[in-house]
């Protein structure tokens, strides 16, 4: 279980931090919120692939994803997080 927390605090890290990095604008996150970030992305990519390949069937849809798809679910999650936060803030900065 300790491995486990540690994988997806070191996935969330560089999923998170790569992420931000790949999609333009700014984004005032802290460093925790993009760990969070980096291990939404997991889960999010272990979802796709499981949906896409039928792959970990014993393992189900909520599970973990390797760092590509990390990257990839953290990009999404990223996405949906701005506008969900734009709908939130619309107007206040203007």
């Amino acid at each position: 279980m300790l491995g486990f927390i540690l994988y997806l605090l070191v996935i969330g890290i560089v999923a998170g931090f790569i992420a931000r990095l790949l999609v333009p604008g700014r984004d005032p996150m802290s460093f925790w919120e993009t760990v969070l970030l980096g291990i939404v992305g997991s889960f999010v990519g272990g979802f796709i692939g499981w949906a896409i390949f039928g792959a970990d069937l014993e393992e189900g849809a909520l599970q973990a994803s390797g760092v590509i798809g990390s990257i990839v679910g953290a990009i999404l999650a990223l996405l949906v997080w701005r506008a969900v936060r734009g709908r939130h803030h619309h107007g206040h900065y203007a």
